[in-house]
């Protein structure tokens, strides 16, 4: 059961995160957390933050939909690997003993942080190859490693999932990609794809925490609209340090309360 100031803060916490996802995105590193500290397990956490979110998320493919024909060739081979990754961190989530996860949590909000904090230089020095490459056809080039760099990520996606987005922009950027507007929209496709495969597996295993997830989906979807509404007028730099400092926080406290049992 929860009481009234857990419903207050879950709200509050999934309104924040659908507003940071239409923002910048990082809204896990809020919703997380919050969930931990209303007395769920850290599974259930994951679990049941992943399930609220997945609505904003899945909905975001929306507004790049003039883009899809464009990079139809990426998301063809890009798709199913992503697909089997979600599938198979998700799984990995309900196969590994919870004091693995919970061993786990404080790196991989430390790695989900940094990665969050690194989304607006990378995404700057992507925007200035694209203005200095303008006639780049951004066609797919031939090789198994971005497919299986890909798929890595969405390993990742499935297990915990926040930070993947800005790991997407990079590798594209990597393999030679220079339309921005383009890569942003492989980037939501492939990422909403792998959350809600994840979203499911966890639902289909009995671990989400309904009412929490409830309270949360329903504010979260609020704080994006909201956010996507309001987006221009949000400092996203703002933003991002408070998002960078409380992920660095939370890491750091997480840290040294294992350390100190």
């Amino acid at each position: 059961m929860m009481t009234l100031g857990q419903v207050v803060v879950l709200s509050m916490a999934g309104a924040a995160a659908g507003m940071i996802n239409a923002v910048a995105g990082g809204g896990t590193l809020v919703t997380f957390p919050v969930l931990l500290w209303t007395g769920v397990s850290a599974v259930t956490a994951n679990a049941t933050s992943t399930a609220a979110l997945v609505v904003g998320t899945a909905g975001s493919m929306f507004g790049f939909r003039s883009e899809i024909k464009a990079v139809r060739p990426w998301l063809v081979r890009f798709l199913p690997i992503s697909l089997v990754g979600g599938l198979l961190g998700s799984y990995l989530v309900t196969r590994f003993p919870e004091r693995v996860f919970e061993a786990l949590i404080p790196w991989l909000i430390l790695f989900a942080t940094v990665l969050f904090f690194l989304q607006g230089p990378v995404k700057k020095w992507l925007f200035s190859k694209s203005i200095q490459s303008p006639a780049s056809t951004d066609q797919p080039g031939p090789g198994w490693g971005p497919m299986v760099f890909q798929f890595f990520v969405a390993v990742y996606g499935g297990y915990f999932g926040a930070g993947i987005g800005i790991l997407m922009l990079a590798s594209l950027g990597l393999m030679g990609m220079t339309h921005i507007h383009r890569m942003n929209t492989i980037k939501t496709i492939l990422g909403s794809l792998i959350n809600v495969v994840a979203a499911v597996y966890f639902v289909a295993s009995g671990l989400v925490d309904w009412p929490r997830m409830a309270v949360m989906s329903a504010a979260s979807l609020a704080g994006y609209f909201a956010g996507a509404h309001y987006s221009q007028r949000i400092p996203q730099d703002k933003v991002r340090t408070l998002i960078t400092f409380i992920g660095m926080s939370l890491s750091v406290w997480m840290l040294y309360r294992q350390i100190g049992r």
